[in-house]
């Protein structure tokens, strides 16, 4: 009899995930052998590795031991994506794509990757976001050029990557 006035319940909004992810999970499969050598090119042979299942790889303190290497590795991947994972692309003399993370870790983009799969990284890039995310470009709030769109897919990894946690190989440098 007094459900007629019983106050409306607002509709709910479904739970937001947390940490927030993109929905653009890449089904690019990226050459690690290449990223490995483009890597240790760039850190001049002379930084130790991890390399996860998706790319991300995370340059290692001297001295560790493998099984410390991974743990270390997976630690920093943790503290990437449970805090906001602010990223710093740089655009590389050989036209890659090197994105980097306030800790030691990185994704790299390779020029001739990326040109392959053009029209699916201009298609895609904005669900590269994560929710209610908005990065500010010298284009505006999430407006990206190619740049821009390279980067968000370089990242798209890291957060693959630091879901699974999948450790592919630890990368000496004397190797």
């Amino acid at each position: 009899m007094f459900g007629i006035f019983k106050k409306k319940e607002p509709p709910q909004e479904p739970p937001k995930k947390m940490p927030p992810v993109p929905k653009w999970r890449p089904d690019i499969s990226q050459p690690l052998d290449e990223i490995v050598d483009r890597i240790r090119f760039y850190t001049n042979q002379q930084r130790d590795l991890v390399v996860f299942e998706h790319g991300t790889c995370v340059l290692l303190p001297e001295g560790l031991s493998d099984d410390q290497a991974v743990s270390h590795a997976k630690d920093v991947l943790a503290k990437i994506y449970h805090y906001h994972p602010d990223m710093k692309p740089l655009p590389m003399k050989d036209g890659n794509v090197l994105v980097q993370y306030n800790h030691p870790a990185v994704n790299l983009v390779l020029d001739n990757l990326a040109s392959k799969n053009w029209k699916v990284i201009e298609e895609r890039h904005l669900d590269g976001l994560t929710t209610s995310e908005v990065l500010m470009t010298p284009l505006g709030p999430n407006k990206f050029d190619a740049f821009g769109m390279k980067a968000l897919f370089g990242r798209c990894f890291m957060f693959m990557d630091a879901q699974a946690l999948n450790v592919l190989r630890v990368v000496r440098r004397e190797a």
